[in-house]
Protein backbone atom coordinates (compact mmCIF):
# COMPACT_ATOMS: atom_id res chain seq x y z
CA UNK A 1 0.00 0.00 0.00
CA UNK A 2 1.62 3.41 -0.71
CA UNK A 3 2.08 5.75 1.53
CA UNK A 4 -0.19 9.27 1.92
CA UNK A 5 1.68 12.20 0.52
CA UNK A 6 3.45 14.38 2.82
CA UNK A 7 1.42 17.28 1.08
CA UNK A 8 -1.65 15.36 1.57
CA UNK A 9 -0.33 14.60 5.48
CA UNK A 10 0.75 17.75 6.31
CA UNK A 11 -2.32 19.36 4.68
CA UNK A 12 -4.49 16.65 7.45
CA UNK A 13 -2.56 17.76 9.97
CA UNK A 14 -2.90 21.65 9.46
CA UNK A 15 -6.97 21.01 9.84
CA UNK A 16 -6.77 18.80 12.72
CA UNK A 17 -4.36 21.90 14.47
CA UNK A 18 -6.38 24.62 13.54
CA UNK A 19 -9.73 22.72 14.54
CA UNK A 20 -8.21 22.12 17.66
CA UNK A 21 -7.02 25.97 18.16
CA UNK A 22 -10.27 26.96 17.61
CA UNK A 23 -11.86 25.12 19.78
CA UNK A 24 -9.52 25.78 22.55
CA UNK A 25 -10.32 29.68 21.41
CA UNK A 26 -13.86 29.10 21.53
CA UNK A 27 -13.68 28.01 24.85
CA UNK A 28 -11.39 30.29 26.36
CA UNK A 29 -13.78 33.18 25.18
CA UNK A 30 -17.10 32.13 25.75
CA UNK A 31 -18.91 35.86 26.05
CA UNK A 32 -17.24 36.51 22.53
CA UNK A 33 -17.82 34.05 20.87
CA UNK A 34 -21.28 33.37 21.27
CA UNK A 35 -22.32 36.86 20.38
CA UNK A 36 -20.51 35.90 17.03
CA UNK A 37 -22.13 33.07 16.70
CA UNK A 38 -25.68 34.39 17.48
CA UNK A 39 -25.02 37.20 14.64
CA UNK A 40 -24.64 34.33 12.22
CA UNK A 41 -27.40 32.24 13.67
CA UNK A 42 -29.78 35.30 13.21
CA UNK A 43 -29.03 36.24 9.60
CA UNK A 44 -29.04 31.53 8.60
CA UNK A 45 -32.48 31.25 10.99
CA UNK A 46 -34.03 34.35 8.89
CA UNK A 47 -33.13 32.50 5.28
CA UNK A 48 -34.07 29.12 6.47
CA UNK A 49 -37.31 29.92 8.06
CA UNK A 50 -38.20 31.97 4.69
CA UNK A 51 -37.65 29.53 2.68
CA UNK A 52 -39.21 27.12 4.34
CA UNK A 53 -42.94 29.29 4.01
CA UNK A 54 -42.52 30.26 0.56
CA UNK A 55 -41.68 26.91 -0.72
CA UNK A 56 -44.40 25.40 1.40
CA UNK A 57 -46.96 28.13 0.27
CA UNK A 58 -45.37 27.68 -3.35
CA UNK A 59 -46.51 23.96 -3.60
CA UNK A 60 -49.75 24.45 -1.82
CA UNK A 61 -50.63 27.00 -4.90
CA UNK A 62 -49.41 24.42 -7.70
CA UNK A 63 -51.46 21.28 -5.61
CA UNK A 64 -54.61 24.19 -5.78
CA UNK A 65 -54.10 25.02 -9.38
CA UNK A 66 -53.06 21.49 -10.35
CA UNK A 67 -56.17 20.08 -8.66
CA UNK A 68 -58.62 22.46 -10.54
CA UNK A 69 -57.20 21.84 -13.71
CA UNK A 70 -53.87 23.06 -15.44
CA UNK A 71 -55.38 23.68 -18.38
CA UNK A 72 -57.93 25.31 -17.25
CA UNK A 73 -57.95 29.05 -18.32
CA UNK A 74 -60.28 32.21 -17.37
CA UNK A 75 -62.05 34.65 -19.56
CA UNK A 76 -62.07 38.28 -17.45
CA UNK A 77 -63.39 41.48 -18.00
CA UNK A 78 -59.74 43.00 -17.80
CA UNK A 79 -56.41 41.53 -17.59
CA UNK A 80 -55.45 42.35 -13.55
CA UNK A 81 -52.32 41.67 -13.82
CA UNK A 82 -51.46 45.41 -15.92
CA UNK A 83 -54.13 47.79 -14.11
CA UNK A 84 -53.42 50.84 -14.18
CA UNK A 85 -55.62 53.17 -11.38
CA UNK A 86 -56.70 55.43 -13.74
CA UNK A 87 -56.12 56.77 -17.10
CA UNK A 88 -58.74 59.86 -18.15
CA UNK A 89 -59.07 62.89 -17.23
CA UNK A 90 -62.13 61.67 -15.30
CA UNK A 91 -60.16 59.39 -13.34
CA UNK A 92 -61.63 56.08 -14.37
CA UNK A 93 -58.98 52.39 -15.06
CA UNK A 94 -59.02 52.53 -18.94
CA UNK A 95 -61.36 48.63 -18.52
CA UNK A 96 -64.09 50.67 -17.05
CA UNK A 97 -66.01 50.97 -20.11
CA UNK A 98 -65.24 47.12 -20.84
CA UNK A 99 -68.49 45.20 -21.39
CA UNK A 100 -69.36 43.25 -18.91
CA UNK A 101 -69.10 39.04 -19.58
CA UNK A 102 -72.34 37.57 -19.87
CA UNK A 103 -74.29 34.13 -19.13
CA UNK A 104 -75.15 34.03 -22.85
CA UNK A 105 -71.14 34.28 -24.21
CA UNK A 106 -70.64 31.56 -21.62
CA UNK A 107 -73.38 29.60 -23.29
CA UNK A 108 -71.58 30.44 -26.82
CA UNK A 109 -68.05 28.91 -25.36
CA UNK A 110 -69.45 25.41 -23.90
CA UNK A 111 -70.71 24.87 -27.30
CA UNK A 112 -67.32 25.27 -29.06
CA UNK A 113 -66.07 22.03 -30.52
CA UNK A 114 -62.68 22.13 -28.23
CA UNK A 115 -64.48 22.88 -25.12
CA UNK A 116 -66.02 21.01 -22.29
CA UNK A 117 -67.50 23.12 -19.91
CA UNK A 118 -67.44 26.87 -18.91
CA UNK A 119 -68.68 28.34 -15.78
CA UNK A 120 -70.13 31.57 -15.11
CA UNK A 121 -68.98 33.28 -11.50
CA UNK A 122 -69.04 35.65 -9.84
CA UNK A 123 -68.10 36.77 -5.62
CA UNK A 124 -69.85 38.84 -3.12
CA UNK A 125 -70.50 39.26 0.71
CA UNK A 126 -74.09 38.08 2.65
CA UNK A 127 -75.44 37.57 6.01
CA UNK A 128 -77.15 34.60 7.00
CA UNK A 129 -79.30 33.52 9.78
CA UNK A 130 -81.43 30.98 11.02
CA UNK A 131 -83.56 30.77 14.10
CA UNK A 132 -81.88 33.26 15.68
CA UNK A 133 -78.01 32.25 14.68
CA UNK A 134 -76.40 34.65 12.51
CA UNK A 135 -73.29 34.82 10.28
CA UNK A 136 -72.16 38.10 8.88
CA UNK A 137 -70.32 38.51 5.88
CA UNK A 138 -69.81 35.37 4.50
CA UNK A 139 -68.05 35.02 1.24
CA UNK A 140 -70.50 33.73 -1.26
CA UNK A 141 -70.16 32.85 -4.66
CA UNK A 142 -72.53 32.86 -7.73
CA UNK A 143 -72.37 29.57 -10.28
CA UNK A 144 -73.00 27.87 -12.77
CA UNK A 145 -73.88 23.67 -12.10
CA UNK A 146 -70.62 21.76 -11.94
CA UNK A 147 -68.81 23.69 -10.48
CA UNK A 148 -67.89 21.29 -8.00
CA UNK A 149 -65.98 19.28 -10.54
CA UNK A 150 -62.88 21.94 -9.67
CA UNK A 151 -63.42 22.60 -6.42
CA UNK A 152 -60.85 20.37 -4.10
CA UNK A 153 -63.69 18.70 -1.65
CA UNK A 154 -66.80 16.65 -1.58
CA UNK A 155 -70.24 17.01 -0.58
CA UNK A 156 -70.99 15.64 3.05
CA UNK A 157 -74.30 16.18 2.83
CA UNK A 158 -77.07 16.55 -0.10
CA UNK A 159 -75.81 17.94 -3.68
CA UNK A 160 -74.90 20.26 -5.83
CA UNK A 161 -77.64 22.40 -7.97
CA UNK A 162 -78.78 21.18 -11.19
CA UNK A 163 -78.43 23.12 -14.88
CA UNK A 164 -82.32 23.28 -14.73
CA UNK A 165 -82.10 24.71 -11.39
CA UNK A 166 -80.00 27.64 -12.74
CA UNK A 167 -82.11 28.19 -15.41
CA UNK A 168 -84.90 28.32 -13.74
CA UNK A 169 -84.15 30.75 -10.57
CA UNK A 170 -84.42 28.29 -7.64
CA UNK A 171 -84.15 29.39 -4.22
CA UNK A 172 -81.23 27.16 -3.61
CA UNK A 173 -77.52 27.30 -1.68
CA UNK A 174 -74.77 24.78 -1.03
CA UNK A 175 -73.17 25.61 2.47
CA UNK A 176 -69.46 25.06 3.58
CA UNK A 177 -69.35 22.24 6.12
CA UNK A 178 -67.92 25.15 8.69
CA UNK A 179 -70.91 27.76 7.81
CA UNK A 180 -73.55 24.93 8.79
CA UNK A 181 -72.06 23.96 11.89
CA UNK A 182 -72.18 27.57 12.59
CA UNK A 183 -76.11 28.10 11.53
CA UNK A 184 -77.72 24.27 12.53
CA UNK A 185 -75.21 22.77 15.14
CA UNK A 186 -75.97 19.11 14.80
CA UNK A 187 -78.90 19.26 12.82
CA UNK A 188 -79.04 18.23 9.06
CA UNK A 189 -79.42 21.56 6.92
CA UNK A 190 -80.55 19.98 4.08
CA UNK A 191 -83.93 20.74 3.34
CA UNK A 192 -83.68 23.72 6.02
CA UNK A 193 -84.72 27.63 5.02
CA UNK A 194 -82.24 30.06 5.67
CA UNK A 195 -82.45 33.68 5.51
CA UNK A 196 -80.22 35.93 3.24
CA UNK A 197 -79.40 39.10 3.60
CA UNK A 198 -77.19 41.95 1.27
CA UNK A 199 -75.54 43.97 3.62
CA UNK A 200 -75.03 46.46 0.64
CA UNK A 201 -77.83 46.22 -1.86
CA UNK A 202 -80.91 45.74 1.48
CA UNK A 203 -82.39 42.47 0.20
CA UNK A 204 -83.32 39.66 2.27
CA UNK A 205 -84.42 36.07 0.53
CA UNK A 206 -85.08 32.54 2.23
CA UNK A 207 -82.99 30.03 0.18
CA UNK A 208 -83.42 26.38 0.70
CA UNK A 209 -79.81 24.44 1.40
CA UNK A 210 -79.88 21.41 -0.78
CA UNK A 211 -75.95 20.66 -0.28
CA UNK A 212 -73.20 20.82 2.21
CA UNK A 213 -69.59 21.30 0.81
CA UNK A 214 -66.65 20.30 2.59
CA UNK A 215 -62.95 21.69 1.05
CA UNK A 216 -59.78 20.23 1.02
CA UNK A 217 -57.51 21.54 3.45
CA UNK A 218 -55.25 23.48 1.55
CA UNK A 219 -54.28 27.10 1.95
CA UNK A 220 -56.96 28.51 0.70
CA UNK A 221 -60.17 26.79 2.60
CA UNK A 222 -58.18 27.85 5.78
CA UNK A 223 -58.17 31.00 5.21
CA UNK A 224 -62.18 31.19 4.54
CA UNK A 225 -63.79 28.69 6.04
CA UNK A 226 -67.19 29.98 6.05
CA UNK A 227 -68.16 30.35 2.56
CA UNK A 228 -71.71 29.76 0.19
CA UNK A 229 -72.55 28.86 -3.42
CA UNK A 230 -75.67 29.79 -5.25
CA UNK A 231 -77.44 30.07 -8.49
CA UNK A 232 -75.46 32.59 -10.72
CA UNK A 233 -79.46 33.07 -11.91
CA UNK A 234 -80.86 33.81 -8.07
CA UNK A 235 -77.97 35.55 -7.21
CA UNK A 236 -78.66 38.46 -9.80
CA UNK A 237 -82.45 38.27 -9.96
CA UNK A 238 -83.24 37.74 -5.96
CA UNK A 239 -80.27 39.29 -4.11
CA UNK A 240 -79.71 41.81 -6.70
CA UNK A 241 -76.16 41.28 -6.89
CA UNK A 242 -74.11 42.50 -9.55
CA UNK A 243 -72.13 40.38 -11.77
CA UNK A 244 -69.82 43.32 -13.27
CA UNK A 245 -66.37 41.53 -12.33
CA UNK A 246 -68.31 38.16 -13.63
CA UNK A 247 -65.63 35.69 -15.09
CA UNK A 248 -65.83 32.47 -17.21
CA UNK A 249 -63.60 29.80 -16.05
CA UNK A 250 -63.07 27.58 -19.25
CA UNK A 251 -62.28 23.42 -19.14
CA UNK A 252 -60.91 22.90 -22.47
CA UNK A 253 -61.71 19.05 -23.73
CA UNK A 254 -58.58 16.54 -23.18
CA UNK A 255 -57.78 15.87 -26.69
CA UNK A 256 -57.10 20.35 -27.09
CA UNK A 257 -54.33 22.22 -26.55
CA UNK A 258 -54.78 24.93 -24.65
CA UNK A 259 -53.37 27.62 -27.30
CA UNK A 260 -56.19 25.86 -29.31
CA UNK A 261 -58.78 26.29 -26.78
CA UNK A 262 -57.78 29.65 -26.33
CA UNK A 263 -58.33 30.53 -29.92
CA UNK A 264 -61.48 29.33 -30.76
CA UNK A 265 -62.73 31.12 -27.95
CA UNK A 266 -61.22 34.75 -28.54
CA UNK A 267 -62.92 33.67 -32.01
CA UNK A 268 -66.09 33.56 -30.78
CA UNK A 269 -66.17 36.16 -28.11
CA UNK A 270 -64.59 38.64 -31.00
CA UNK A 271 -67.76 37.74 -33.58
CA UNK A 272 -70.06 37.97 -30.46
CA UNK A 273 -69.00 41.55 -29.99
CA UNK A 274 -68.88 42.81 -33.45
CA UNK A 275 -64.86 43.46 -33.04
CA UNK A 276 -63.50 44.40 -36.35
CA UNK A 277 -59.69 42.57 -37.16
CA UNK A 278 -57.65 46.42 -36.06
CA UNK A 279 -60.08 46.36 -32.85
CA UNK A 280 -58.27 45.05 -29.85
CA UNK A 281 -60.06 42.07 -27.32
CA UNK A 282 -62.36 44.21 -25.13
CA UNK A 283 -61.59 41.08 -22.65
CA UNK A 284 -58.66 39.11 -20.94
CA UNK A 285 -57.66 35.53 -20.98
CA UNK A 286 -55.72 34.05 -18.06
CA UNK A 287 -54.47 30.95 -17.69
CA UNK A 288 -53.35 28.68 -14.76
CA UNK A 289 -49.18 28.73 -15.86
CA UNK A 290 -49.70 33.08 -15.81
CA UNK A 291 -51.04 32.64 -12.48
CA UNK A 292 -47.96 30.91 -11.16
CA UNK A 293 -45.63 33.01 -12.92
CA UNK A 294 -46.99 36.20 -11.43
CA UNK A 295 -46.85 34.10 -7.60
CA UNK A 296 -43.59 33.10 -8.18
CA UNK A 297 -42.28 37.17 -9.05
CA UNK A 298 -43.84 38.04 -5.90
CA UNK A 299 -42.67 35.75 -3.62
CA UNK A 300 -38.99 35.85 -5.65
CA UNK A 301 -39.55 39.81 -4.45
CA UNK A 302 -40.78 38.76 -0.93
CA UNK A 303 -37.40 36.25 -0.79
CA UNK A 304 -35.01 38.60 -2.16
CA UNK A 305 -35.57 41.56 0.52
CA UNK A 306 -35.49 38.82 3.36
CA UNK A 307 -32.28 37.16 1.80
CA UNK A 308 -31.22 40.92 2.61
CA UNK A 309 -32.52 41.31 5.83
CA UNK A 310 -31.04 38.13 6.83
CA UNK A 311 -27.76 39.00 5.27
CA UNK A 312 -27.52 42.33 8.05
CA UNK A 313 -27.49 39.54 10.57
CA UNK A 314 -24.93 37.71 8.80
CA UNK A 315 -22.81 41.08 8.08
CA UNK A 316 -23.02 41.56 12.24
CA UNK A 317 -21.51 38.17 13.07
CA UNK A 318 -18.93 38.91 10.22
CA UNK A 319 -17.97 41.83 12.02
CA UNK A 320 -18.11 39.75 15.36
CA UNK A 321 -15.65 37.24 13.34
CA UNK A 322 -13.47 40.56 12.74
CA UNK A 323 -13.38 41.70 15.85
CA UNK A 324 -12.83 37.98 17.60
CA UNK A 325 -10.38 37.16 15.37
CA UNK A 326 -7.72 40.30 15.75
CA UNK A 327 -8.11 40.16 19.33
CA UNK A 328 -6.96 36.31 18.82
CA UNK A 329 -4.02 37.39 16.65
CA UNK A 330 -3.20 39.98 19.23
CA UNK A 331 -3.62 37.48 21.84
CA UNK A 332 -1.41 35.06 20.31
CA UNK A 333 1.60 36.82 19.46
CA UNK A 334 3.70 35.13 21.42
CA UNK A 335 2.59 31.84 20.25
CA UNK A 336 2.61 32.81 16.51
CA UNK A 337 6.07 33.77 16.40
CA UNK A 338 7.18 30.75 18.09
CA UNK A 339 5.54 28.29 15.49
CA UNK A 340 7.36 30.23 13.04
CA UNK A 341 10.60 30.31 14.81
CA UNK A 342 10.10 26.20 14.48
CA UNK A 343 9.35 26.31 10.94
CA UNK A 344 5.54 27.08 10.24
CA UNK A 345 5.20 28.71 7.30
CA UNK A 346 2.53 32.09 6.42
CA UNK A 347 0.17 29.84 4.81
CA UNK A 348 0.23 27.39 7.36
CA UNK A 349 -0.53 30.42 9.90
CA UNK A 350 -3.26 31.87 7.51
CA UNK A 351 -4.68 28.48 7.44
CA UNK A 352 -5.10 28.26 11.34
CA UNK A 353 -7.03 31.30 11.86
CA UNK A 354 -9.21 30.57 8.73
CA UNK A 355 -10.14 27.29 9.81
CA UNK A 356 -10.98 29.30 13.32
CA UNK A 357 -13.13 31.76 11.50
CA UNK A 358 -14.67 29.05 9.93
CA UNK A 359 -15.73 27.12 12.98
CA UNK A 360 -17.43 30.33 14.39
CA UNK A 361 -19.61 30.75 11.45
CA UNK A 362 -19.88 26.95 11.00
CA UNK A 363 -21.22 26.96 14.48
CA UNK A 364 -23.64 29.75 13.91
CA UNK A 365 -24.90 28.07 11.07
CA UNK A 366 -25.31 24.88 12.56
CA UNK A 367 -27.39 26.92 15.06
CA UNK A 368 -29.38 29.00 12.95
CA UNK A 369 -30.59 26.19 10.70
CA UNK A 370 -32.06 24.41 13.75
CA UNK A 371 -33.57 27.70 14.81
CA UNK A 372 -35.28 28.21 11.31
CA UNK A 373 -36.77 24.54 11.40
CA UNK A 374 -37.98 24.94 14.56
CA UNK A 375 -39.54 28.38 13.62
CA UNK A 376 -41.02 26.19 10.56
CA UNK A 377 -42.56 23.91 12.45
CA UNK A 378 -44.14 25.89 14.76
CA UNK A 379 -45.76 27.73 12.25
CA UNK A 380 -47.00 24.87 10.04
CA UNK A 381 -48.33 23.69 13.05
CA UNK A 382 -50.01 26.82 14.53
CA UNK A 383 -51.05 28.82 11.28
CA UNK A 384 -52.73 27.79 8.10
CA UNK A 385 -49.17 28.66 6.07
CA UNK A 386 -47.24 25.29 5.61
CA UNK A 387 -43.67 25.45 5.51
CA UNK A 388 -41.33 22.47 3.76
CA UNK A 389 -37.30 23.23 4.45
CA UNK A 390 -36.02 22.98 0.85
CA UNK A 391 -32.34 21.17 0.38
CA UNK A 392 -31.46 24.86 -1.32
CA UNK A 393 -31.97 27.07 1.65
CA UNK A 394 -29.88 24.76 3.77
CA UNK A 395 -27.22 24.69 0.87
CA UNK A 396 -27.42 29.03 0.55
CA UNK A 397 -27.45 29.46 4.04
CA UNK A 398 -24.17 27.22 4.33
CA UNK A 399 -22.31 28.88 1.69
CA UNK A 400 -23.58 32.12 3.07
CA UNK A 401 -22.14 30.81 6.83
CA UNK A 402 -18.80 29.91 5.22
CA UNK A 403 -18.58 33.09 3.10
CA UNK A 404 -18.59 35.53 5.97
CA UNK A 405 -16.20 33.40 7.88
CA UNK A 406 -13.68 33.55 5.08
CA UNK A 407 -14.15 36.30 4.11
CA UNK A 408 -14.21 38.57 7.55
CA UNK A 409 -11.63 36.01 8.31
CA UNK A 410 -9.25 36.56 5.90
CA UNK A 411 -8.13 40.17 7.76
CA UNK A 412 -7.01 38.61 10.61
CA UNK A 413 -5.62 35.63 9.54
CA UNK A 414 -3.68 37.22 6.93
CA UNK A 415 -2.17 40.12 9.45
CA UNK A 416 -1.01 37.03 11.56
CA UNK A 417 0.68 35.39 8.83
CA UNK A 418 2.62 38.31 7.83
CA UNK A 419 4.01 38.57 11.53
CA UNK A 420 7.60 39.21 11.81
CA UNK A 421 8.61 36.13 14.28
CA UNK A 422 11.62 37.54 16.14
CA UNK A 423 9.06 40.61 17.06
CA UNK A 424 6.22 38.13 17.79
CA UNK A 425 8.81 36.89 20.36
CA UNK A 426 10.00 39.83 21.97
CA UNK A 427 5.96 40.50 22.38
CA UNK A 428 4.41 40.76 25.68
Amino acid sequence: MSEPAPQQTSASMALTEGLRIAWETLRSNKLRSSLTILGVAVGVSVVVAIAALITGIRTSVMEAVEASGPNNFLVTRFDFTAVRVSDDANGRPPWWNKPQLTPRETERIASLPGIEEALYSFGFPEDFEYEGRRVRTVNSAAYSSGWPKYTEGDFIAGRDFTPGEVRQNRALVVLSDALADSLFGQRDPVGRRVRVASPFRGTMEEFTVVGVFRQAPNIFSSLAKEFAVFPYTAAIRRLRESDWQAQITVVPKDSVSIEDAQDQVIAALRAMRGLGPRQENNFSLLASQQILDIFNRLTGVFFLVILLLGSAGLLVGGVGVIGIMLISVTERTREIGIRKAVGATRREILWQFLVEAGVVTALGAGIGMLAGWGLALGVAAWTPLPARIPLWSVAVALTMAVLTGMIFGLIPAYRASRLDPVAALRFE
